[in-house]
């Protein structure tokens, strides 16, 4: 019975692969772009910033700012992109804005402390390794003044998680899930023509499909990585030339990012080593892959930007 149900499985697979193809591409874009084509339902509750039992609301000076970077950015829909509290310590971003939900940008607690009066950070409790970070010590000190950023390093990351959505980068993560599978598919089928197994044996088809899925993962990896370096990028250098002013605020920002890494990897021991560089780059050893573009990178890129903005 399972015998004669696999044939008739294997059968109609035959018939219908094409359209089972495009199916599950159809299927894998809309599952990838499903947390920006609702990000209220979906990102808002996964990043928001709770306190005392209620969303936490950010502050005047900090809508404001945001107020700024839109018009900065040439925003012509204000409406479209909705700032939020957000929990963590640098800004985070879903969405599309010209879909009717349009974007949201989270910016965290942190932001509320300037240069000037840093009482806006020691009032969040951090927890490292189980154990609470004293503001008064050492690292306390350091930390504290890593978390703190100036205005033009906040209108920086702000502009960059405007400028990532205006670009549809969402979108461009999202299609390459089902390129890889579709090329997987169409690859697989030329390379058993090729070799002449289309009629052949059982076994070594098989053994063909696997080898083209196991080419196709690894391919797919390669260029979702490559994906989000591009991306990643290209909205760093398009927030970085509005201004002097930005590009020196994207220095400060990831200045301040390397360092705040560095001083996790010392409170955290072990688990710190495994996930920070000693420079401050996020995940040193992860084989192959390079899921974040490294921040030392990021940096020099603004570098050279602001000294062609100077020139």
């Amino acid at each position: 019975m399972a015998v004669q149900f696999l044939r008739k499985a294997s059968v109609w697979l035959k018939k219908h692969k094409i359209t089972l193809l495009a199916v599950s591409c159809v299927g894998l874009f809309g599952t990838n772009v499903s947390y920006h084509v609702f990000p209220e339902q979906t990102f808002k509750l996964l990043h928001e910033c709770w306190s005392e039992g209620q969303p936490a609301e950010l502050s005047q000076r900090l809508c404001g700012v945001f107020q700024d970077v839109l018009q900065d950015t040439n925003v012509k829909s204000t409406d479209s992109y909705r700032a939020f509290a957000a929990s963590g310590f640098h800004p985070v971003s879903a969405g599309i804005p010209w879909l009717p939900a349009g974007s949201l940008v989270g910016i965290p607690p942190n932001f509320d402390g300037t240069a000037e009066d840093k009482t806006g950070i020691v009032k969040h409790v951090i927890v490292i390794d189980g154990k609470e970070v004293d503001w008064e010590s050492n690292e306390g000190v350091a930390l504290k003044e890593a978390l703190t950023f100036s205005l033009e390093a906040q209108k920086f990351v702000l502009a960059r998680e405007v400028v990532y959505l205006q670009n549809g980068s969402p979108l461009a993560s999202a299609v390459v899930a089902p390129t890889c599978l579709a090329g997987t598919f169409f690859s697989g089928r030329a390379v058993k023509l090729l070799l002449g197994l289309s009629a052949g044996p059982v076994v070594l088809r098989s053994v063909c499909n696997i080898v083209t899925a196991a080419g196709g993962l690894l391919f797919y990896y390669v260029s979702y990585d490559a994906m989000t370096h591009h991306l990643d990028c290209k909205a760093d250098r398009k927030a970085a030339m509005l201004s002097k002013d930005y590009a020196r605020g994207g220095i400060e920002f990831y200045d301040k990012i390397l360092a705040r890494n560095r001083i996790f990897r010392g409170l955290m021991g072990k688990k710190g080593a495994k996930m920070y560089a000693p420079s401050g780059n996020l995940f040193p050893r992860y084989w192959f892959r390079v899921k974040y573009t490294p921040y030392t990178y990021r940096r020099d890129l603004i570098v050279n930007i602001l000294r062609k903005l100077q020139a």
